[in-house]
């Protein structure tokens, strides 16, 4: 048990009614789990106000109450503490109840538009190969050293980020390498964690349903490496326009790498194979078994912050050139017939782009490029007719398909895809509004080494359909459809 006291360290507290000098159990910012003598945070959130159920979790048994506003009735014999930010006090409330994790392992942030989870995953995976143990925060898992747990948010809430570094430090882990997104910043979700580093990879079109402008997304991004200790270091794609935005007021220690600028950390592609890359990092080569000029910018990340990080230059070159693809970004499989299919999570114009580029410098045009799109719904609905214009321009045939609908009809999700066509590619294109029959009609198109590109979801094994996830996994839909052809 912990005393309210104690773990009220830092909170920004505006007003109180009733003794913080109580024991609680736990804290929750969900009413439906608050147990006997649990501290419940209201939090105002996008979809639902936390305030709603200031009642519900008195029913539960909550002892005191976090909030932005004191609710009308005020109960007996139990505390109730007003703060400017619920999101920020329940940050800090989080890392007090666990008595300051972040500070007991070596945190390192990874954030930018794309290739969060591939830098956080791969640096999990050259720490283990190092013979440290390690802990990662990923979209895709959770990892405690060997122990796997599944993630919900690319970012967790405060709650779960503290809890699993806290059980990372009780299993001895010296590392911890953790994905942080724009929704996650703005939210306060790593707001009292202490970084010894933060990486960032790129800004591109995204969460513009969230961010109200590309300025404001930016600025959020921007607010992590402001809020980094003198002592951290900040890592910055100096090729990407906005790299030198992020270091504008930071206190951290600056660094760069970059493939066409001056960087602290530099890299050329010799060779850029479907089997690998060959690559010359400062003045070193080394053969790595990624692929694509967007795998270059994040095996060099991954590089510099292994030498950051104390691993002597060399031997972080041997473990870079032992690192396996992350699941669902550019996993291929190859056909007894010898149709290469290709899946990865890019959901963005950008991620698109890079993917079919990458397609593009290594295919010999002897072979057709099928791509099977879609959009989700309910998120940023200004990138579709982008991301379609992009597919059609590219690709040789396109099939326009769902994603994840969400609440959202996937007819009218298409629709506005197909408005960024342009009219000498419409003949490229096709709408399949079934994704499993839209991946199998790519199968059924494919030749003998023609390629297939299934975009936007990735790692995912789910299908989201008016609240309702079904089992649905484009890797193991590909593998057996071809198979079946071949048969």
């Amino acid at each position: 048990m912990k005393v309210l006291k104690d773990i009220l360290y830092k909170v920004g507290i505006e007003a109180v009614h009733g003794t913080t000098d109580i024991a609680i159990s736990k804290i929750e910012f969900d009413s439906r789990k608050v147990e006997l003598n649990d501290v419940f945070v209201a939090i105002k959130g996008t979809l639902s106000d936390g305030h709603d159920y200031i009642q519900k979790a008195l029913n539960h048994g909550a002892i005191a109450i976090i909030c932005q506003e004191f609710p009308s009735v005020i109960v007996n014999g139990v505390t109730y503490i007003k703060v400017k930010d619920s999101n920020e006090a329940l940050a800090l409330l989080a890392t007090n109840f666990y008595e300051n994790p972040s500070e007991k392992i070596r945190l390192v942030g990874v954030t930018g538009t794309n290739g969060k989870t591939t830098i956080a995953s791969l640096l999990y995976q050259l720490f283990k190969k190092a013979g440290y143990k390690v802990g990662l925060l990923s979209t895709v898992k959770i990892m405690v050293d060997e122990q796997e747990f599944k993630a919900t948010h690319t970012t967790p809430d405060s709650l779960t980020i503290n809890r699993y570094l806290d059980l990372m430090v009780q299993e001895g882990c010296e590392f911890c390498f953790m994905e942080v997104s724009s929704h996650g910043v703005h939210q306060k979700r790593a707001e009292g964690l202490q970084f010894e580093g933060g990486i960032f990879t790129n800004l591109s079109h995204d969460h513009l349903d969230y961010h109200n402008s590309f300025a404001e997304y930016r600025d959020v991004k921007k607010s992590f490496f402001d809020n980094l200790p003198k002592n951290a270091f900040a890592l910055t794609n100096a090729d990407d326009k906005n790299g030198a935005v992020m270091l504008q007021n930071t206190k951290a220690r600056k660094l760069s790498y970059a493939l066409k600028s001056y960087a602290d950390y530099k890299a050329q592609i010799l060779e850029n194979q479907l089997s690998g890359l060959l690559l010359k990092i400062n003045d070193s080569e080394v053969w790595v078994k990624l692929i694509g000029s967007f795998n270059a910018y994040n095996l060099l990340a991954i590089y510099g912050v292994a030498v950051e990080l104390g691993i002597e230059k060399m031997e972080a070159l041997r473990l870079l050139s032992e690192l396996e693809s992350v699941s669902g970004r550019f996993q291929y499989i190859i056909s007894e017939s010898k149709i290469t299919a290709i899946v990865d999570y890019a959901h963005t114009p950008d991620a698109l782009e890079n993917v079919l580029k990458t397609i593009e410098n290594i295919r010999t045009n002897n072979e057709q490029l099928i791509t099977v799109v879609g959009c989700g719904g309910d998120r940023d609905k200004t990138k579709r007719p982008i991301m379609a214009n992009i597919a059609s321009t590219i690709s040789d045939k396109v099939i326009f398909t769902s994603d994840n609908p969400r609440t959202e009809d996937p007819e009218i999700i298409i629709k506005e895809m197909e408005k960024g066509v342009e009219p000498q590619n419409f003949k490229k294109t096709v709408s399949i509004l079934d994704r499993k029959q839209a991946i199998k009609t790519a199968c059924q198109l494919a030749n003998p080494n023609d390629i297939i590109l299934i975009a936007g979801k990735g790692h995912e094994t789910y299908q989201e359909i008016n609240g309702v996830r079904h089992d649905f996994d484009d890797l193991k839909i590909v593998t057996e459809l071809l198979q079946q052809l071949n048969k």
